[in-house]
């Protein structure tokens, strides 16, 4: 894999995670910067790590995750 290939994906990778964090947190009026905010980017990071690795994906997660 090239650079930027690399860079490509892993800039991916963070436009993933980013935008379901800050859509999750929006929904529930959640400071990013709180600690609730901080372990929803935690949870959001081994979900990714687990498989779910689009925004989409994540989301879903996330909220299957607030069910139970």
């Amino acid at each position: 894999m090239s650079a930027t290939n690399f860079s490509n994906c892993l800039s991916e990778d963070v436009d993933a995670l980013a935008g379901a964090l800050y859509s999750w947190c929006a929904e529930r009026n959640i400071k990013l910067r709180s600690q609730q905010g901080l372990s929803i980017a935690s949870i959001a990071i081994d979900l990714y790590h687990a498989g779910h690795q689009t925004q989409d994906a994540l989301l879903v997660a996330l909220h299957e995750r607030e069910l139970h």
